[in-house]
This record gives C-alpha cells, sequence and structure tokens, in this order.
C-alpha cells in the first residue's frame, strides 16, 4: 500500500496539466459535430427518400419538408459554427498555439517524424502548435470543403427561398452559380464535398483514438475536459 501510495506521488508529480481547448473552442467543436450528422442524415433522405411515412386522407405527410427544414436550420448552425471558429483561429488569444502549427508545416524533420510515429517506429516530435503537420493539413482541407458546401448550400438555398435572406443572397449565389456551370455542377459539388467531409469524420475519429491509445496524454478527454496533460520537461 504504501509503494503503491508512493509511486502515485511521483508520478503526480512527473506530470502536469495544461490547457488543450477553451470552452469556446469545445463548444464549437461539438456544435458542428452534431450539425455535421444532421445534415448528413438529412442530406441523404432530401437526395434519395428512405423513409416513407404512414398513408392517410389527411395532407400531413410533409416529411420531404421536414427534413428539408431541418436541413436548412443546421445548415445555418453550422455555418454559425464555422464562422466563429474562422474567427476564433485568426484573432483569438487563447489560440496563439493553433496558429503556432504553422510552423511545423514548413518543417520537414517534423514530417518525417510524425509520419514515423504513425507507423509506430518513431517518438513523436516536439510540436511549435497544437496541431502536429497532417492534422493541421487536413484541418485545413475539411474547412475548404466546409466553406465549399457553405456556398453551394446557399445557392441551392435562395432557389428554394425567394424572400427574405433568400432574396438579400439571390444576385450574389447566382452570380457564382454561373461561374462554377449552372446549378446541376453547383449540387454535384455540393454532394462530392459532403463525402469528402464524411471521410475525414472517418478518419478523425479513428486518429483521435490513434493518439490517445498510443499518445496517453489524454488526447480524446481534452476536447470534453480542455485539459491534456504530459510529462514535466
Amino acid at each position: 500500500m504504501i509503494s503503491e501510495a508512493s509511486n502515485d506521488i511521483k508520478l503526480e508529480q512527473e506530470i502536469e496539466q495544461e490547457l488543450e481547448f477553451s470552452s469556446a473552442y469545445r463548444w464549437q467543436h461539438w456544435i458542428r459535430a452534431v450539425s455535421i450528422v444532421v445534415l448528413m442524415v438529412t442530406g441523404f433522405y432530401i437526395a434519395v427518400p428512405f423513409l416513407t411515412p404512414a398513408v392517410n386522407a389527411e395532407p400531413t405527410n410533409f416529411m420531404q419538408a421536414l427534413m428539408r427544414s431541418w436541413h436548412i436550420i443546421f445548415g445555418f448552425v453550422l455555418i454559425s459554427a464555422v464562422m466563429f471558429k474562422s474567427y476564433l483561429f485568426v484573432f483569438g488569444r487563447k489560440h496563439e498555439m493553433e496558429r503556432a502549427a504553422f510552423k511545423d508545416i514548413l518543417n520537414p524533420k517534423i514530417w518525417i517524424k510524425q509520419v514515423g510515429y504513425y507507423m509506430l517506429i518513431a517518438k513523436h516530435p516536439k510540436l511549435s502548435g497544437v496541431y502536429n503537420p497532417l492534422q493541421f493539413m487536413a484541418y485545413a482541407t475539411l474547412y475548404i470543403m466546409l466553406f465549399g458546401l457553405i456556398i453551394t448550400g446557399l445557392i441551392l438555398y435562395v432557389h428554394v427561398y425567394h424572400n427574405g435572406l433568400g432574396a438579400d443572397l439571390y444576385d450574389v449565389m447566382k452570380s457564382i452559380e454561373v461561374m462554377l456551370g449552372g446549378l446541376a455542377v453547383v449540387r454535384t459539388i455540393h454532394h462530392i464535398l459532403t463525402w469528402g467531409v464524411i471521410l475525414f469524420v472517418v478518419g478523425h475519429i479513428y486518429m483521435a483514438i490513434y493518439n490517445a491509445i498510443f499518445g496517453k496524454e489524454g488526447g480524446m478527454d481534452a476536447i470534453f475536459s480542455g485539459m491534456k496533460w504530459h510529462k514535466k520537461h
């Protein structure tokens, strides 16, 4: 018992906690995650309806309209979360470690060590920021896809809702639609980008679990509590 207690005290002395993600970051992460899941389900239904409501004589079976409404609601929720996260990344004082990660992209040695770490043949490199180069590039690609989904989604939106915001955005969105090659092309781009986000989500969950198991620094805990731990230097 005494030996176990002394080992615990020694372990506490060797490990320290640090704030990995702010509360604002964690909230927008989970809002974004929920929005993406809802948008995937409703988007697939809009494309190919896979539920059939019970038939009745009343004009109440508006399942397609219901799914479209939820798709639009969570579409604007996602737009808000993406814009907020983009603001935090560029201007947030507590997000300097995210911006600092850009330095490692320019360092070939970090790339080699990071790939070696994922192949289980090298130790994790010392990073300048909170993301390694592969993570940073993956997140950058995600946001490019999200902005593409937002723009193509708004183009589709103004063709359904012609008053209010739809009317205000129509001229701008119509110009972008013409530049992209028409509404059919816009819809195809929207679908392709959706599959790109799905692939990212699958890879993101896998790598989060991977880092939590092999990194042993509370990588997955941080997105809930904000705290990560590591050995004292």
